[in-house]
C-alpha cells in the first residue's frame, strides 16, 4: 500500500549489509513520494520478480496484493447458458491457477454476470461490472452484445480519463469490430468471419476433388456473413465449385 498508486523508483543497492549478506538477499530501496523503504528479496524471489531488471521488479512490487478484477458477461440463461456456463468456469479455474502461481502477488478475481445474450442486457451487465470495480471485461458469445460494449466503453473511457476499462473479446467474430467498428478499448483474440472463410477457401481451392460446398448457416449476421465470404472467396478461387 505504500507505493500503490505513487510514483516508484527502484535502485539496487550498492553496498549490502552483513543480514542481506549472511541470507543471500538482494536489497533494493523503493522510493515514493511519502517514503524511502528497502526491500530484501531471494535470489528466487528476485528472479521470479524480472531478475536483475529494475523497472519490472519495480513494477511487479508496486502491484504486489493487488485484485484485478474481470467481469465475464456472457450468457448463463437460455439456450446458451450451458457453453456460457462452461466458458465462465474456465476462466475462474485458470484465476485460480495463476494466483497460486503469480509471483508478483497480483491476484485475479472473475467476476460473472448473465448477459442474457442481449444487447440491452449487455450494457446493464458493464454497469453492474463498472461499479465492483472491474477494469477488464471479457465477452465473446455474439457480435451485438460486442457492439453493444465498445459503444458503451468509447463512451465512458472518453469521460473518466484514469478510469478506463478494456474489453477482451475471445470469440465475437463480425468483421466490422475490427473495421468500421474498431476501437482503440478493444482486443480480439479470435479470428473473423472474413480470415475464417479465407482460411477455409485457401484450403480448398488445392482439393481438385471439391466439386459441391453447401452452405448450411443460422439465418441472422454471423450465418449471414459466412454465407456471403464462403461465396466471394469460392468465385475468387474456385468459380467451377458449385455452390
Amino acid at each position: 500500500d505504500l507505493i500503490k498508486g505513487a510514483a516508484v523508483a527502484l535502485f539496487t543497492l550498492s553496498t549490502q549489509g552483513a543480514w542481506a549478506q549472511e541470507t543471500k538477499m538482494n536489497l533494493f530501496k523503493i522510493v515514493t513520494i511519502k517514503d524511502e523503504i528497502v526491500v530484501g528479496l531471494s535470489a528466487e524471489e528476485l528472479q521470479a520478480l524480472g531478475g536483475n531488471d529494475a523497472s519490472a521488479v519495480a513494477h511487479a512490487l508496486a502491484q504486489k496484493g493487488e485484485t484485478v478484477k474481470i467481469a465475464w458477461l456472457d450468457p448463463l440463461s437460455g439456450l446458451m447458458a450451458a457453453v456460457g456456463t462452461n466458458q465462465l468456469k474456465t476462466f475462474q479455474f485458470l484465476a485460480e491457477e495463476f494466483n497460486k502461481k503469480n509471483a508478483a502477488g497480483v491476484k485475479f478475481e472473475v467476476i460473472g454476470i448473465d448477459n442474457k445474450l442481449s444487447p440491452q442486457e449487455t450494457t446493464s451487465a458493464l454497469r453492474s461490472a463498472m461499479d465492483q470495480g472491474a477494469r477488464y471485461v471479457v465477452q465473446g458469445n455474439g457480435s451485438g452484445p460486442a457492439l453493444a460494449i465498445i459503444d458503451a466503453l468509447e463512451k465512458h473511457n472518453a469521460r473518466n480519463p484514469g478510469k478506463e476499462l478494456v474489453y477482451i473479446n475471445y470469440a465475437a467474430v463480425d468483421p466490422d469490430l475490427t473495421n468500421s467498428k474498431c476501437s482503440y478499448w478493444h482486443f480480439r483474440l479470435d479470428a473473423d468471419t472474413s480470415m475464417k472463410m479465407e482460411a477455409l477457401t485457401a484450403f480448398m481451392k488445392d482439393q481438385p476433388d471439391i466439386k459441391k460446398v453447401y452452405l448450411i448457416n443460422q439465418n441472422y449476421s454471423h450465418g449471414q456473413q459466412v454465407s456471403k465470404y464462403a461465396k466471394e472467396n469460392l468465385k475468387a478461387k474456385r468459380p467451377d465449385v458449385e455452390i
